[in-house]
């Protein structure tokens, strides 16, 4: 594995020869009110064309502000975030599909139209759409599973309903917040490999926010820490691995290095949030 050498506000390059895909600069979220919350930033970030980038951090850091902010879903307090060159604000860029961690399948809806839906609202014609929803169905194992209801899946099926209907509207970026948290650590795995591989035949971008230093290792080409709220990066770690990788790495000595690392500079970070919990506990209890 390989060190970036980032910190603090510096700017986090690709460490890949393919360009910026999307890119941070200056980014700081604060969530005003009586209490005003600095929940992230400053941040400088490059995100490289077919990139798959994850992002670690203690609970509360600002990660999923981090992705909301690149999303365009909420507007960064003071910096620029632009996408293929072009500025990302008030609404999610074209090319850009988000995965969240909650169940996000309609329950009045089969495993085909869940998939379907962002083309019919997107008034895809109906042929296009029939090719695009067979295939995510297909490549996402879910053939068998077509007219079954959400009810009847088990919480990794659902979470492949949801990928798969990101998944046809052909993103170029893709966002991930905590997608395989609800997921017991086997079927994560499984899933992670599924992850790859669509990463692999889409050639989408990826970036993967995620609290599992395991998925991290797995899944990235860089692992970027983040430092206790308000959150910045302190450091980007380059796996290393192979473009055809699968869960089958777990087993590799410098994966148990990598995770080592990661959680090294992780613990004081966490252990800075759970202090900080904790003192805006007592606070509010004075």
């Amino acid at each position: 594995m390989m060190r970036d050498g980032a910190s603090g506000s510096a700017p986090v390059m690709t460490g890949q020869d393919r360009g910026a895909h999307a890119v941070l600069r200056g980014v700081t979220r604060v969530y005003p009110g009586a209490m005003a919350v600095h929940a992230l930033g400053p941040i400088d970030l490059d995100i490289g064309h077919g990139e798959f980038l994850a992002v670690v951090g203690p609970s509360g850091c600002g990660k999923s502000t981090l992705l909301d902010v690149l999303a365009g879903l909420n507007p960064p307090t003071e910096g620029t975030i632009t996408f293929e060159d072009k500025p990302v604000h008030g609404t999610v860029p074209d090319g850009v599909g988000v995965v969240f961690q909650e169940d996000a399948s309609f329950p009045w809806l089969t495993v085909h139209d869940n998939v379907a839906f962002g083309l019919r609202r997107a008034g895809v014609d109906a042929t296009e759409i029939e090719r695009r929803v067979t295939y995510a169905i297909g490549f996402m194992g879910l053939k068998d599973f077509t007219k079954a209801y959400p009810a009847q899946l088990s919480g990794g099926m659902r979470q492949r309903v949801c990928i798969a209907r990101t998944l046809v509207m052909q993103p170029r970026l893709i966002l991930l917040d905590e997608p395989f948290g609800a997921l017991d650590q086997q079927t994560r795995l499984l899933m992670g490999d599924e992850l790859l591989r669509l990463w692999r035949e889409t050639n989408a971008t990826v970036m993967l926010i995620t609290h599992a230093l395991d998925e991290a290792a797995m899944l990235s080409d860089r692992v970027g820490v983040m430092s206790a709220r308000p959150g910045c990066f302190i450091d980007v770690l380059t796996t290393g691995w192979p473009r055809d990788r699968d869960s089958r790495i777990v087993a590799d000595s410098a994966f148990g290095t990598l995770t080592g690392k990661l959680w090294s500079l992780l613990r004081g970070e966490s252990l800075k949030a759970i202090g900080s919990r904790e003192g805006l506990t007592q606070s509010a209890g004075a």
